[in-house]
């Protein structure tokens, strides 16, 4: 009897551990200047690839803004909606191999997010190198 329970015991926390460590789910953005939430970004999985759109902006006179300075398809996009993380791939702990666009410049970055603890997102945007770039921490919206 104690080896069935200590055997559900251990599947119900490998279920939890794997649940909460999960990237999927809304996060509060945090500019890593100015210590203050800007938006709430919502990552979702699609054909197998991460890709994360801006669902809330705190800031009301930012709400109507479009991407003037994006290019291609993204170009005059409202920022409200806009896929701002495109094709991540789950590497180990880590999501690389995709990009990351900057909303008020309109620049594209390569990516890579890491989770940080259950709540917490380490969201790194780089030219080249991953060493040249600037990490934000984003927390989880409960």
């Amino acid at each position: 009897m104690k080896k069935i329970i200590l055997t559900f015991s251990l599947i119900a926390l490998t279920v939890l551990t794997a649940t909460a460590q999960d990237v999927t789910g809304k996060w509060k953005t945090i500019d890593d200047e100015t210590g203050e939430a800007k938006s709430v970004v919502e990552i979702y999985k699609q054909n197998g690839k991460i890709y994360g759109k801006v669902v809330e902006i705190f800031d009301a006179s930012k709400r109507d803004l479009t991407c003037t300075e994006c290019t291609g398809s993204d170009k005059n996009k409202p920022v409200m909606g806009l896929v701002i993380i495109k094709g991540l791939e789950k590497d180990g702990d880590e999501y690389n191999d995709g990009t990351i666009t900057d909303p008020n410049n309109g620049k594209v970055y390569k990516c890579y997010i890491e989770l940080d603890g259950a709540n917490t997102l380490n969201v790194r945007g780089y030219i080249g190198f991953s060493l040249l770039g600037r990490t934000q921490t984003w927390q989880r919206v409960k």
